[in-house]
């Protein structure tokens, strides 16, 4: 399921992985929640993964994700690099699956939009700082771009097949150590 404010590329990114296309333009806002599917080659293995991109208005939010949320299996949460208050809104958001997920739920933050470079307002830093706090795995997306658009989904689809199949003598994935090799940050010097 993608989670964040209203905005913060929710949509786009799902397009973007999905159909390998970026939404240019102005579009609707997403009204409730709009289901995807995709099947993915993991490893071998066919997995299909049902999205759920959800609205981030905060009149649509209440009282709706808790019954979502009860039933996703990994959690795709947003925020825009070039909005404070979608950055700032984390936490809440954060609270909010605390409380209505799955304990094991797969969780990993992003931070989108990572192409708008004079436009950012949040370091890079201030996401993987957030994201540690929590331990979540994180990194910086833009459906824009292409910018690890189809590692963030791959990470997901291989932690959840690795759950679903574990053989008993195979090492643990580990999400985050898998992300940290794997992804293609802006750099130090492009915040």
């Amino acid at each position: 399921m993608l989670v964040g404010d209203s905005g913060v590329g929710k949509t786009c990114l799902l397009v973007r992985f999905k159909d390998g296309a970026f939404l240019a333009g102005s579009f609707i806002s997403t009204v409730g929640i709009d289901f995807r599917n995709k099947v993915l080659n993991v490893d071998g293995v066919k997995v299909k993964l049902q999205f759920w991109d959800t609205a981030g208005q905060e009149r649509v939010r209440r009282g709706t994700h808790s019954y979502y949320y009860r039933d996703a299996h990994a959690l795709l949460l947003l925020y825009d690099v070039a909005n404070k208050a979608s950055f700032d809104n984390i936490q809440a958001w954060l609270t909010e699956i605390h409380e209505y997920a799955q304990q094991d739920v797969v969780l990993m933050l992003l931070g989108n939009k990572a192409d708008s470079t004079q436009d950012r307002v949040v370091k890079r830093e201030d996401g993987e700082k957030l994201a540690k706090e929590y331990g979540v795995p994180f990194m910086e997306t833009s459906a824009k771009s292409g910018l690890n658009v189809d590692l963030a989904f791959t990470a997901i689809a291989k932690e959840l097949k690795h759950r679903s199949m574990k053989l008993p003598n195979e090492p643990k994935f580990k999400l985050h150590d898998y992300v940290k090799k794997e992804v293609r940050g802006t750099g130090c010097c492009k915040s």
